[in-house]
């Protein structure tokens, strides 16, 4: 069973039509014991982290995803669901769920650069199948998500400077990127998490 957590924001119609168009059969819940009970779940995200981490709380899903990584079940996040798992934020200066060390950092404005970093993008220095080199993505994001260990990032993108746009630590993947949003690479990207979570 997937699940999607619904904490009242986030691109949830989006991703469940991708994985509808999939042939997967998706969840959409606020119950931490659905969560619990999952064999993969997907937090997606879109908007304001502090809310995010607000509404999370409220429900009790910050635990359950907490209790879910001991699990060692597939996780994915997508978004603003990738940037809530890291221990603080530059957004409002307000802690995450602390799953992953390391800060969501926000991009300088420089002469040329534009924020939020929004459209296609290539993905750079990839370490899984899953994320080929050089596939381009679509991001929508003014944050991006600095690990303190290096050695989870899973791919690089550029925008002003190399930032982590995905993030693979154990059973968790993260995207910067909204895959749901990337054509046929996010289909093929989703359909390979997939078959990987089985």
């Amino acid at each position: 069973m997937t699940v999607l957590i619904d904490y009242g924001m986030g691109n949830i119609g989006s991703v469940v039509k991708a994985l509808s168009y999939l042939g997967e059969s998706v969840t959409v819940t606020q119950d931490p014991g659905a969560v619990l009970a999952a064999n993969r779940v997907i937090l997606p995200g879109v908007g304001a982290m502090a809310y995010a981490v607000g509404q999370l709380r409220e429900r009790g899903l910050d635990d359950a995803i907490r209790r879910y990584k001991d699990l060692e079940r597939p996780f994915l996040g997508i978004c603003l669901g990738m940037q809530l798992m890291f221990e603080k934020s530059e957004e409002g200066q307000v802690s995450g769920l602390g799953l992953l060390a390391g800060t969501v950092r926000r991009f300088r404005h420089s002469p040329g650069l534009k924020v939020p970093h929004m459209g296609w993008n290539a993905l750079t220095g990839s370490r899984l199948a899953l994320l080929p080199e050089r596939t381009s993505f679509y991001f929508v994001h003014s944050y991006y998500a600095a690990p303190s260990d290096p050695s989870v990032t899973a791919a690089f993108s550029d925008h002003g400077i190399r930032f982590a746009a995905a993030v693979q630590a154990g059973s968790i993947l993260l995207t910067q990127f909204h895959p749901e949003k990337s054509g046929d690479a996010g289909l093929d990207l989703l359909r390979g998490w997939l078959s990987q979570a089985d």
